[in-house]
């Protein structure tokens, strides 16, 4: 277990240093105001991964507070109540990009075209939207969330080492299942079709460019290149997403958390926030620029 738990480290290391890297690219970006609305939306995703990875399990923020002497319920409720707002706001977020960016390459005679001037504006709003939701759909946790006593006296179902979850009434586990199984169900459902109808806009351009441009060309599109990185982000959130999904809603169903089952839930909760920015940090020619330009400057 030992060895797995270091890998973790390791993985949780590599996350947090590539989206901090992302955060303050995207920030001076659109400070100095040269910014495109889906930068907005990369930079808002580069900090809930952080977050995500510094909430999760008994990670940074949870020893933190500890060593700052909060009680152990308080680091609890804080450390998982933060953490569910970030796994929210990860497929939201995610799904907006999707959206953004279907828009953004969309034919001047689609219906999404009258949204194109507007893009930024409608980010905006949704940033709004989508935090208000989560912070308050999420509040939930910060009654069931409490430090772990004694399992066999209050039913409690261990969530981390030192925290754990007490039972709900089955109205309302049940409710809360189908408010976040139908959220995610239509969110992911969104991220499908504005793929798939990316997909097809980029078939279709292939195919009118063929004739006009050669293939180089066509390789070094912009669009071309960003709509791909967006759709392997949008394919690898989908897997991880519904397999962390299916772990947490089997357990929470059986009432039962397995140690093991617990460090393979990490792993898959760490590996989009993880690989997500390495993807964008290949694809995305500003920044390989910014890079060459500082290797230049070291040698």
């Amino acid at each position: 277990m030992s060895s797995l738990e270091n890998v973790l480290y390791i993985q949780a290391g590599l996350g947090i240093l590539a989206n901090m890297f992302l955060l303050f690219f995207y920030t001076s970006i659109i400070l100095d105001d040269r910014s495109k609305p889906l930068d907005l939306i990369t930079c808002q995703l580069t900090f809930i991964h952080i977050m995500m990875i510094l909430t999760e399990g008994d990670n940074l923020i949870a020893n933190i507070l500890e060593s700052l002497k909060f009680g152990n319920d308080f680091k609890c409720k804080t450390t998982f109540y933060i953490n569910r707002v970030m796994r929210g706001l990860s497929v939201c977020i995610t799904c907006l990009l999707s959206v953004s960016q279907a828009v953004t390459i969309s034919p001047s005679t689609s219906l999404l075209a009258r949204f194109k001037h507007k893009v930024k504006l409608h980010i905006i709003y949704a940033f709004f939207y989508l935090w208000s939701f989560n912070l308050s759909f999420s509040s939930r946790w910060i009654i069931y969330v409490a430090g772990f006593t004694n399992v066999s006296k209050t039913h409690q179902m261990k969530v981390t080492k030192s925290c754990s979850l007490f039972p709900m009434n089955y109205i309302i586990r049940g409710l809360v299942l189908t408010v976040t199984m139908s959220r995610d169900i239509c969110l992911v459902g969104v991220m499908l079709t504005t793929s798939t109808y990316m997909v097809i806009i980029l078939c279709r351009h292939q195919r009118q460019c063929k004739h006009l441009h050669s293939v180089s060309y066509l390789r070094a599109s912009p669009e071309k290149r960003a709509t791909q990185t967006i759709l392997m982000l949008v394919v690898f959130f989908v897997v991880m997403y519904w397999l962390d999904f299916i772990i947490s809603f089997t357990s929470v169903l059986l009432w039962m958390y397995d140690p093991v089952i617990l460090t393979v839930q990490q792993f898959v909760m760490y590996a989009y926030p993880t690989i997500a920015p390495l993807i964008q940090i290949s694809s995305d020619k500003r920044i390989i620029s910014v890079l060459k330009n500082l290797h230049s400057k070291c040698h």
